[in-house]
């Protein structure tokens, strides 16, 4: 399909072809949760942790005798039912990743795509120049129209503007190899370079 270029400057400066098997497929919403829940599940620490019966201080000694007091027998004050003793089943250190299938994270990176295309909510610019001040970065986001945006390069971002974009708020800016779907999801417009496309239509089609 046939999709305008612009510069920063919100200029029309051409079109380029994009790939229908990359920006022109059925978002799913299935595919979309799956690839972000496991994307968060590997980002969890899982270092959260409560203490065994094992680990808590205190005496081995019985509280009481087994037999002859009426009450029911116990073997240790550091039980769970007992106050200052352990956690039942509560969370241990962990890790929470699970395993996705490569052809589902490469589905999902095509949903989140063609659903910011299909939203109206994707630009592709001709490249970034090498701007280094984060006042004309804003204005020229300005003049696109966006608020809230991720933009993504080539295989290597431009260091200057990458250290002026990262004091506006709300903007994100990847490399190519590092586009994913939390990412491309949570802002609410995409902006892609001409390299970009090129380089995540070749790694997804």
């Amino acid at each position: 399909m046939k999709f305008s270029v612009k510069s920063l400057d919100n200029k029309d400066i051409g079109e380029i072809e994009l790939n229908d098997s990359v920006f022109g497929i059925e978002p799913r919403r299935d595919i979309l949760a799956r690839v972000v829940n496991w994307q968060l599940a590997k980002r969890r620490a899982g270092t959260h942790k409560v203490k065994l019966v094992g680990e808590i201080r205190g005496t081995t000694a019985k509280p009481f005798r087994q037999k002859g007091t009426g009450r029911a027998r116990q073997g240790t004050t550091r039980a769970v039912q007992f106050r200052g003793g352990a956690t039942a089943h509560g969370p241990v250190v962990r890790s929470h990743a699970h395993e996705l299938p490569k052809k589902v994270r490469k589905l999902g990176l095509k949903c989140a795509l063609s659903a910011k295309r299909a939203e109206g909510k994707l630009i592709v610019v001709d490249k970034i120049d090498d701007i280094g001040k984060t006042k004309e970065i804003a204005k020229q986001l300005s003049l696109l129209g966006v608020a809230s945006t991720l933009l993504i390069d080539g295989a290597e971002i431009n260091s200057g503007f990458a250290r002026a974009a990262r004091n506006i708020p709300k903007t994100d800016i990847l490399p190519c190899q590092g586009a994913n779907v939390y990412d491309i999801l949570r802002r609410d417009t995409l902006i892609l370079t001409r390299d970009a496309v090129h380089q995540l239509e070749e790694r997804l089609k």
